[in-house]
């Protein structure tokens, strides 16, 4: 299992499920096909800005940090799938070409996401090179590009 697939899991379970404790967490990862050790979970959890917050009475939860969402949406009025004209890979990086002078909001969107598969970007007037983090394949980062951008993949032309 590779450490992207198992941040992902698990931040989709916390956002979905109600979890106490890292024993718990455990268990739901290994009935999903997980399996790791408590102390590579504890790592995952800090990578994530996991933090326990109040539930109920006396007890905790896990959630994702506000310092560190796991996903943040940019705003619903902003479609940025129009500006992107073409995506090209290359060499373990991804070229996203847009419209004369979108290509920065359109770097800062992705920037600020939050997404884990994405080291950073480097912006020109029309040119964003994405740089994935090691061991995330293209697929990973389509899916993540995907995320941030609905619609992305249907409307726009994909070379590698």
């Amino acid at each position: 299992m590779q450490k992207v697939d198992r941040i992902l899991a698990i931040e989709k379970i916390i956002s979905e499920e109600i979890v106490t404790s890292q024993e718990d967490l455990l268990k739901l990862l290994k009935a999903s096909g997980i399996e790791c050790t408590q102390a590579t979970l504890s790592r995952n959890l800090r990578q994530l800005g996991v933090i326990r917050v109040p539930y109920g009475t006396g007890s905790y939860r896990y959630s994702i940090g506000e310092g560190k969402p796991a996903f943040r949406q940019p705003e619903p009025r902003l479609n940025f799938v129009p500006v992107i004209r073409d995506i090209v890979e290359a060499r373990g990086l991804m070229v996203i070409r847009t419209m004369p002078g979108s290509a920065s909001s359109t770097a800062y969107h992705i920037d600020n996401s939050g997404r884990y598969e994405i080291a950073g970007t480097i912006a020109g007037d029309d040119t964003i090179l994405v740089i994935p983090r090691d061991g995330i394949s293209m697929q990973q980062v389509h899916s993540c590009l995907e995320m941030i951008f609905p619609g992305l993949h249907s409307q726009v032309r994909t070379t590698g």
